[in-house]
């Protein structure tokens, strides 16, 4: 079973690498690859051919993926990326900052 510490409009910073410190959300999770895309983050050039008459082709800047475990979650209340625990809301799993409690 492969599951993430990070779902899709999440919003994220990065740990380490050379984006260390950007923030941004989650666009794509990849549970098998244990890829995100973050946006703003991993920017590549791409060479895009034109598909159809008149349309232009070059090369563009889209958004690479990254391993997950570079990024934390990013707690509002504590300005900062942290680890998260779950609690229990009634019947519902939900996912908390283990610093100082913040739903997230």
């Amino acid at each position: 079973m492969n599951t993430l510490h990070i779902k899709k409009d999440d919003n994220v910073i990065v740990i380490s690498g050379d984006d260390k410190g950007k923030k941004g959300k989650v666009l794509e999770v990849s549970p098998s690859e244990r890829k995100v895309i973050v946006e703003g983050v991993n920017k590549v050039k791409k060479h895009a051919k034109p598909r159809r008459q008149g349309e232009a082709g070059g090369i563009i800047e889209v958004d690479g993926a990254i391993y997950a475990d570079k990024v934390l979650l990013f707690c509002d209340k504590c300005g900062k990326g942290v680890r998260t625990k779950v609690q229990m809301d009634g019947d519902k799993k939900i996912r908390v900052c283990a610093k100082c409690g913040a739903k997230l």
